[in-house]
């Protein structure tokens, strides 16, 4: 099969396309021909072995001291079942996220069968792979970390990533007043998404306070974010440093406030919730480019560049050709 490898820590020109073996599932693991599969931040951070300030020497402890320990990488995926697996039978349209063991970037890959679900009507192969990776993290945090309540104010600082385009999606669901933090150039799209108000990252911190600050951009800590905070505000570090995680961990609450930064739940109850909300109509899938998998390079620098909008996919047909869409 065809897979991207990456055999170096580096900028994405360490990623290459070569012919690997199929991969031999293990007992009670399932092998998935993969039709699309995400290029996210996580992938791009694991690629050049950077992280937030201080977790650069964990990641490369999790993942490979001196090369990535797997070299196929990606993690969130869609495409056709092999064998009958999970209570799926063969040739299901499947989603899903293979977590640490990686493996996504490739024309086949395995994984445990309950991390596999049937894809819903309405997902193209692209949006199936696009949906778990910031659908999962906007959940936790605002539903489980925060309990974002109706009514309650909200800002997301980094609002058209993968993670602001959901969580724009699941505030609004959850019947918050949303301010999102962006490019002015993305403030159409962001109210598009569920956002009551918009500010542009370029003018400095907006004026005002919230009840909530999910900080995906990682530019407010919180001695810029108190000011920020209502009393009994609660603020999130989505992209936090060692220093800030084990801060929040230590002293979770500080002048009134809270502050948390525990990681995010991504097992199959957290994917199970991700889908009952795309049900729902409270949350699609944003797709902001798709490349054929031997553009992969293409994918990996636009996922380093901190200014796309929604996810990134490459598409394992090699046929296939660049397709840029606008998200509305």
């Amino acid at each position: 099969m065809k897979a991207a490898i990456c055999t170096a820590y580096g900028p994405p020109e360490t990623v290459t396309i070569a012919d690997v073996p199929d991969p031999v599932p293990r007992p009670g693991a399932a092998a998935v021909d993969v039709a699309a599969a995400a290029v996210t931040l996580g992938d791009a951070r694991i690629r050049a072995a950077r992280a937030p300030a201080g977790l650069s020497f964990g990641l490369r402890l999790a993942f490979g001291l001196r090369r990535p320990r797997k070299p196929v990488l990606g993690m969130f995926f869609c495409g056709r079942l092999v064998q009958a697996a999970g209570g799926l039978s063969a040739g299901t349209l499947v989603m899903g996220n293979t977590g640490m063991a990686m493996g996504a970037h490739a024309e086949r890959l395995v994984v445990a069968p309950d991390r596999l679900f049937a894809v819903p009507g309405g997902l193209d192969a692209a949006g199936a792979a696009a949906l778990f990776f910031g659908g999962l993290t906007a959940a936790d945090f605002l539903i489980d970390k925060a309990r974002l309540a109706p009514g309650e104010r909200l800002l997301v600082n980094g609002a058209t990533g993968e993670v602001g385009c959901a969580a724009l999606q699941i505030a609004r669901h959850l019947g918050a007043a949303i301010t999102a933090v962006c490019s002015a150039a993305n403030h159409d799209f962001a109210l598009s998404l569920g956002a009551d108000a918009v500010h542009d990252y370029r003018s400095g911190p907006p004026a005002g306070q919230w009840d909530v600050i999910m900080d995906v951009a990682g530019t407010l800590p919180y001695a810029a974010a108190r000011p920020l905070l209502a009393p009994g505000g609660r603020l999130l570090p989505v992209t936090a440093g060692l220093g800030a995680m084990l801060g929040a961990a230590l002293r979770p609450r500080r002048h009134g406030h809270m502050v948390t930064a525990a990681t995010t739940a991504d097992g199959p109850p957290a994917m199970r919730r991700l889908l009952d909300l795309h049900a729902q109509g409270a949350l699609r899938p944003v797709v902001g480019a798709t490349f054929p998998l031997h553009r992969i390079r293409d994918a990996h620098h636009l996922a380093d560049s901190g200014h796309k909008r929604g996810a990134v996919v490459v598409m394992m047909d090699q046929a296939a050709t660049e397709t840029a869409i606008a998200a509305k």
